[in-house]
């Protein structure tokens, strides 16, 4: 599968990111384009099902991992460091315990290697009961999410996953696919495997996604793991804190240079 992805930048060791569910490369166009791209050359990628890349069926996390370990040798850029929130954090874990040579340094905001609860079922189930092309603006599709989605925030984030070629309007996201693989999302990385280089996991304060006592499991996997809390930060670490979180990593990328 041929990922798509922005480059932004074209010196310094490749830094590969990766969002999370639902999102897109977009995501981090603004930490991108100003603080990474000063210390790496950054490649901003589409996980398959999502953005601009190809639909699938399948989609798990030894699926996702070797969609990244094709992109990073298509573009020849291994060893690479992996930034991944949320999802796409568990896809960069994945890769590094799979297939440690193609990774230099691991980055995970705000995602732990354990389960999760179906946090996302209700609103992956009002995805799916809206067909984009019965509507005829933003607007009347805003107003049909709204329906069970009462967080504008959530909805504008939602609909940035929406195409209009002139005529109709779309859904980039494969959703039926990603509801049909809901559970394998959620799981816990299916390898015991363990990955000895430099890895930064960063969470947010106001978040429960990572809690104390997940430590030890990271430790475990990424004997070489810092955790760094975000007070601020929710969730969705670099918008909620994007100055904070690009001053964490890049530190951690200039501190391990070489590593």
């Amino acid at each position: 599968m041929e990922l798509f992805y922005n480059q932004y930048g074209d010196s310094g060791p490749p830094l590969i990111i990766l969002h999370g569910l639902l999102g897109a490369h977009g995501n981090w166009h603004t930490l991108s384009r100003t603080a990474f791209r000063q210390v790496a050359r950054v490649y901003a990628v589409d996980q398959r099902n999502h953005g601009r890349s190809p639909h699938a069926d399948r989609m798990d996390y030894p699926t996702l991992a070797a969609d990244l370990w094709t992109f990073i040798d298509r573009h020849d850029l291994a060893p690479a460091t992996l930034l991944g929130h949320s999802m796409g954090g568990k896809t960069a874990m994945q890769t590094a315990l799979s297939d440690p040579d193609r990774v230099d340094r691991l980055i995970v905001v705000d995602m732990a290697p354990k389960a999760y609860p179906p946090h996302h079922t209700r609103l992956l189930e009002a995805l799916a009961q809206i067909d984009p092309k019965a509507y005829e603006d933003r607007n009347a599709i805003d107003a049909a999410l709204a329906e069970d989605v009462s967080s504008r925030a959530i909805r504008q984030f939602l609909l940035k996953n929406l195409d209009y070629d002139g005529e109709i309007y779309t859904w980039r996201m494969n959703v039926a696919a990603i509801r049909a693989h809901y559970d394998d999302i959620t799981a816990a990385l299916p390898t015991d495997a363990t990955f000895e280089g430099p890895a930064l996991f960063v969470r947010g304060g106001a978040s429960d996604y990572v809690a104390d006592d997940d430590l030890e499991g990271i430790r475990r996997r990424f004997p070489d793991a810092t955790l760094v809390t975000i007070d601020e930060a929710g969730h969705w670490v670099h918008a909620d804190a994007p100055e904070a979180l690009a001053k964490v990593v890049v530190d951690f990328l200039t501190e391990t240079a070489g590593a």
